[in-house]
């Protein structure tokens, strides 16, 4: 019983956000294995996201080493404000600052594609949508009334909700169709797809750095332990042949 509950406190919270109510949310195709991915995702994070959410149980070094940037060169571009190479990656925001600005402190990001799950995370970067009525103008289709701006609008323009009217029962009514942008952001379309599933890679991978090397090992162990099970059936068919 315990064990279906601890099973139950670890996946609920997954199952909960990756639902979304009504919305549908798309496939995020992110490789781990695709450093210039993680690299750009990285960049990003650090360019359009750390100054208000931090990822304080992961290492500017751990990055580095496992993206192959050289220490140097992630000094240069990707730290800002003077920190460690070794330093973990958080910003100078005061929370009782940000809990003014935001309604609530950002939460830390470094568990988030293991809580929300990697989808949750494309779809609601792509579904901001101008509201005149939010505090910063935006709204999101995943996630309603969300106290945070849309940071990459630069990237991908003004977004605005695209509608259309249907006949439902009987009666025409609006129905959401999609986001659509004023075409002014610096990337197209299929640009912006693209940078914002870089940025879910990244997150994917700060969620669990060692899960490559984990999966590695695992193939190695089940190799060996099969290898290792042939020569353990010969060895019993010899015991065996000597008792009958």
């Amino acid at each position: 019983m315990k064990r279906w509950m601890m099973f139950l406190a670890c996946w609920m919270p997954s199952l909960l956000w990756a639902s979304s109510g009504e919305v549908h949310l798309d496939t995020a195709h992110y490789d781990l294995t695709d450093k210039a991915s993680l690299q750009r995702g990285a960049r990003l994070f650090n360019n359009y996201c750390l100054g208000c959410h931090q990822m304080q149980y992961q290492r500017y070094q751990r990055a580095f080493q496992d993206l192959g940037i050289p220490d140097a060169l992630g000094q240069e571009n990707l730290q800002f404000t003077g920190e460690k190479v070794s330093d973990h990656i958080t910003n100078t925001m005061p929370s009782e600052s940000a809990a003014k600005w935001f309604g609530a402190q950002p939460p830390d990001l470094t568990l988030v594609a293991r809580v929300r799950g990697a989808d949750w995370i494309y779809t609601y970067l792509r579904s901001f949508y101008v509201d005149p009525n939010r505090p910063f103008g935006v709204n999101n289709k995943v996630f309603k009334d969300v106290g945070m701006p849309h940071v990459l609008q630069e990237l991908q323009g003004v977004p605005y909700e695209a509608t259309e009217e249907m006949m439902v029962d009987g009666e025409m009514v609006e129905r959401h169709v999609g986001i659509k942008t004023d075409g002014a952001g610096a990337m197209s379309p299929e640009e912006y797809d693209a940078a914002v599933l870089d940025l879910v890679n990244y997150l994917e991978y700060t969620g669990e750095p060692s899960r490559l090397e984990a999966e590695s090992i695992g193939r190695w162990a089940i190799i060996f332990v099969l290898v290792l099970f042939v020569f353990v059936y010969l060895l019993k068919k010899e015991y065996w042949r000597d008792v009958h």
